[in-house]
């Protein structure tokens, strides 16, 4: 018999979610709650929620018991299956009005991180279609508009940005009140697991280490004041991003996806999760949209074209921008530089629509 995962029990609870007549208010809560699953031959599946402290014990009590009910019958071969409720506490003494600057309390389950005004989530449904490229020269576009941007690399197990932001040989060090000091590149501040570890090897970690140290490299990093954090996420719909949906305040989440049908498919996955998680999408990005010959001027769609304008307009988002298969954008990632000329152009429009988008945001939670 398999032992199920963490992993595998969001990926159950998400495909039960789509099912007709399913309990959605009990899974959505069951996916917000989730914390660590363990699977022996001796306990069977033990899967544990981590509630707020403060939440009504009437409330959790039931959702215990209707979880229980309902893992029970949809693993109907695990001979055991138990449900715990560990209570999630939170520092001071829950007056704090401070928190991301939505206009409203911080939400009790999130990080508090009341100097940061938004942080926008750069997502891909797979590897490869050029996330971290638009990631960093986006957080350098918008650094040129007059914001203060911030930019953490996300992706624990392959850290690309201190490579494509110039900052490799970066070590982290530790300022005056003991929080990690970010590295300053094209004028962003970054952070990245790669400025903890001496030799650039693989982070071989499992999910729970892995997660700690997002959380710690988000609420122990000495960023400032910001007017925007960019993650750049790891690709997928695993435990990161999950977390991260979770945990942390997110004004919104930006999916990149090459035009190539099989990249939308994926893409599509991670936007379904950002909706289900209660996270606003705030555009779609079509990245290697054409590739443009350098001696003739000819455009050529090497992987389609139109594939995520299409995907906006059926779901009313906003494209923000389709960037083009470029030897320059590729030269500078390579180069720890930001891209120059026509593509800096493109990457200096899409960062006017998200301004624009988040300004409108700002104007409309003021009004309200």
């Amino acid at each position: 018999m398999k032992m199920l995962t963490l992993e595998d029990i969001r990926e159950i609870l998400l495909h039960h979610q789509e099912q007709p007549k399913a309990p959605e208010e009990l899974i959505a809560a069951m996916l917000r709650f989730l914390s660590s699953a363990r699977h022996t031959e001796e306990r069977g599946l033990v899967v544990i929620l981590d509630v707020p402290e403060n939440a009504p014990r009437s409330e959790m009590g039931a959702l215990q018991k209707d979880a229980q009910a309902f893992l029970t019958q949809i693993l109907p071969d695990l001979p055991r299956v138990s449900v715990v409720l560990t209570a999630e506490r939170k520092a001071g003494n829950g007056n704090d009005q401070h928190g991301h600057s939505h206009g409203k309390k911080p939400d009790q389950t999130k990080l508090n991180l009341p100097d940061i005004r938004h942080i926008i989530a750069i997502s891909s449904g797979k590897g490869g279609v050029g996330k971290s490229a638009v990631a960093n020269n986006l957080a350098a576009a918008l650094a040129r508009q007059g914001y203060a941007v911030g930019l953490l690399d996300a992706d624990i197990h392959g850290p690309s940005q201190p490579h494509m932001m110039g900052t490799q040989d970066a070590r982290a060090v530790l300022g005056e009140d003991r929080k990690i000091v970010p590295q300053e590149a094209h004028g962003v501040k970054t952070m990245s697991i790669g400025y903890l570890l001496e030799k650039q090897g693989p982070v071989v970690w499992r999910g729970p280490m892995v997660q700690r140290a997002l959380l710690q490299m988000l609420s122990d990093v000495a960023w400032g004041k910001l007017d925007v954090l960019v993650l750049d996420m790891p690709p997928g719909t695993g435990d990161i991003p999950l977390t991260l949906s979770q945990k942390v305040p997110l004004t919104g989440a930006i999916v990149v996806s090459t035009p190539q049908d099989i990249a939308l498919l994926d893409a599509m996955k991670g936007l379904e999760m950002f909706q289900k998680l209660d996270v606003p999408v705030l555009g779609l990005i079509e990245n290697m949209s054409m590739f443009s010959c350098p001696h003739c001027g000819e455009e050529t769609h090497l992987f389609g074209h139109g594939g995520a304008k299409r995907e906006a307009e059926k779901r009313g988002l906003p494209l923000l921008g389709e960037i083009p298969l470029s030897l320059e954008i590729r030269e500078a990632a390579d180069g720890g530089r930001i891209a120059e000329g026509d593509s800096r152009k493109v990457f200096e429009a899409v960062a006017q629509r998200l301004s624009d988008i988040l300004e409108l945001e700002e104007s409309a939670k003021k009004a309200v």
